[in-house]
């Protein structure tokens, strides 16, 4: 299987100004710059940028994002920290919270914290994904093996896949063996995957998604509502789950709440057969929205912002 990527093209712009030095090699390396960055813009089939300072300073904590993500696959960093923090998921009609979500985070020696905004599009541009998606894997099957122990065996983590995980050679065996040595329930895994991943082989993906509910994995659609429109495709999606996006939500706050299409959305989601679960609740006002409208689950920061491993067992005890 082939992971279908976007062909483009784009041209970088070196302005030189009169009495300018002119070192060729320097010139040269500004407009490679120049060049690269307009390639690398998405959104857009081709793209003109111009070099600036600020270009060359993003462009050289791109490259040492890179690095850092390197020694990340590697091992081979001790000032370099890949972690996880757990945002608890709650149930709306127990108050209990059933779950977390697996949220990847990167320290790196002066580049400091990194916000997962920033290093995952870096991480899969260069592929990086896989080996560092792997270790994410890992160390939330991690958490859910020390919750089993301490007596939470109902508890489920929800952790991001990309296109490329999903696509890479054998993602299911793997997988399966990882949950089996971590001596996990694999109905307590579920894999959280964007709508827009589905632009890149609906096919392909539906069918890798098939093997893994067959193995007994839990399928989430993440931020829901924003990339894939079909409710025909949508239909046909082996999924469990859908994530409504934050964008729905945070329209919760405006006056004309009637008008508000997250009450469909929710709707859609139950006569798919699916589970509804809202992103990004911070206030009482989207609660009593969800509630009223038959939301199964929320999270967000009026639950909890997301902890470090510790606080969220303490934070679930406190909850039970």
């Amino acid at each position: 299987m082939l992971l279908t990527e976007r062909i483009g093209g784009g041209i970088g712009i070196l302005e030189i100004g009169q009495g300018s030095e002119l070192n060729l090699d320097l010139l040269l390396s500004r407009v490679l710059i120049a060049s690269e960055r307009s390639f690398s813009r998405l959104g857009k089939d081709f793209e003109i940028c111009f070099y600036d300072d600020e270009l060359e300073a993003m462009v050289k904590r791109e490259s040492d994002i890179m690095k850092a993500l390197s020694a990340v696959a590697a091992d081979d960093g001790s000032n370099i920290e890949l972690y996880l923090q757990y945002q608890p998921i709650m149930d709306l009609k127990t108050g209990l919270i059933v779950g977390f979500e697996a949220l990847a985070r990167l320290r790196a020696g002066e580049l400091g914290s990194i916000s997962p905004l920033e290093f995952i599009p870096v991480a899969e541009k260069t592929k990086l994904i896989i080996p560092v998606g792997d270790k994410v894997i890992a160390k939330a099957l991690h958490f859910l093996s020390r919750l089993r122990m301490l007596g939470y065996g109902k508890v489920f983590v929800s952790i991001n896949i990309s296109a490329f995980q999903l696509l890479s050679p054998d993602f299911s065996n793997k997988m399966l063996k990882l949950i089996s040595k971590m001596r996990v329930d694999p109905a307590n895994v579920c894999l959280e995957i964007t709508e827009s991943v589905f632009f890149t082989d609906f096919d392909s993906i539906n069918n890798i998604i098939r093997e893994l509910r067959d193995i007994g994995l839990y399928i989430a659609i993440d931020d829901f509502g924003t990339g894939y429109s079909s409710l025909a495709r949508e239909k046909g999606l082996n999924v469990d789950c859908m994530k409504i996006d934050k964008y729905f939500i945070d329209g919760l706050l405006s006056a004309d709440r009637d008008k508000a299409i997250t009450g469909d959305i929710i709707s859609i989601a139950h006569k798919l057969g699916h589970c509804a679960v809202a992103e990004g609740v911070e206030h009482e006002i989207q609660l009593r929205y969800l509630r009223e409208h038959n939301c199964d689950r929320i999270q967000g920061n009026l639950i909890s912002r997301p902890l470090d491993e510790d606080e969220a067992i303490e934070f679930l005890r406190w909850m039970q």
